[in-house]
């Protein structure tokens, strides 16, 4: 992969207020034994240009807590933040705008139109948001090109490896240039090497643009580059050290 001619930053900035900001957020659902608990009062708060890392044993609540982040759905309790605004008491229609325009998400799968080529696939967000089809494609060919894909623009996925697809998928998460990136198991169905291609990628798009990356993977490796790692365990949010990321 050709890695975009890009200086990162060291450091996310610090001195911002955080795109996504998490306080007291607990998920309860409704089962057939009665309720089940698996975020409780959890806080968080991602910065711009920054990447922090989510990990936990699969059913801990990682997923829940994209979902409630992403506005994909509503916490049983406590408050959401994005750009410091609260986004509680939003009807669904104000969600889902919000979702468009400030919110990307990546996932294991990468969710590709087959019959559509990378550009479209990736411009097809843009389009939904009210751009034009050229002022889409030519946002979509540059955001591919950015992630060493500049080839690949009008091939399909099926013509396309795991590595290229998982990247396009990022491109198109990336189109509306939002302010959140939520991703979970992005690199899950790769194998070392491409994961780690893919991460760089993702890496390098968050210092340029400034994005807030919040990021699910059992990849402890990759979880060692990134800038914060937490742990989801019974229900509880643990920071975790830099030089020990297992759980």
């Amino acid at each position: 992969m050709n890695s975009p001619q890009i200086v990162p930053q060291n450091h996310p900035q610090t001195d911002a207020t955080p795109v996504l900001s998490i306080r007291e957020v607990t998920r309860t659902y409704d089962t057939a034994t009665g309720g089940l608990t698996v975020l409780k009062g959890v806080n968080l708060d991602v910065m711009p240009g920054e990447i922090v890392g989510l990990i936990g044993p699969s059913g801990s609540g990682k997923s829940s807590l994209l979902h409630a982040a992403g506005l994909l759905e509503r916490p049983t309790a406590g408050h959401i933040r994005i750009d410091g605004a609260d986004v509680g008491d939003l009807d669904e229609g104000a969600r889902t705008r919000l979702r468009l325009s400030r919110i990307g998400f990546v996932y294991q799968f990468h969710h590709l139109l087959a019959e559509f080529d990378a550009r479209d696939n990736v411009a097809l967000p843009m389009r939904i948001a009210g751009h034009s089809r050229t002022e889409a494609r030519n946002r979509a060919e540059a955001a591919l090109a950015a992630l060493g894909l500049a080839e690949r623009t009008t091939h399909q996925p099926g013509q396309l490896s795991g590595g290229e697809r998982q990247r396009v998928a990022l491109a198109r998460a990336l189109a509306n240039r939002p302010r959140l990136l939520l991703a979970d198991e992005p690199t899950g169905n790769l194998d070392p090497a491409t994961s780690q291609a893919v991460f760089e990628a993702l890496r390098v798009m968050v210092r340029e643009t400034g994005v807030a990356a919040l990021i699910a993977t059992h990849n402890m490796e990759l979880a060692g580059h990134m800038d914060r790692v937490f742990a989801l365990k019974d229900g509880h949010l643990e920071e975790r050290p830099a030089e020990s990321h297992a759980y």
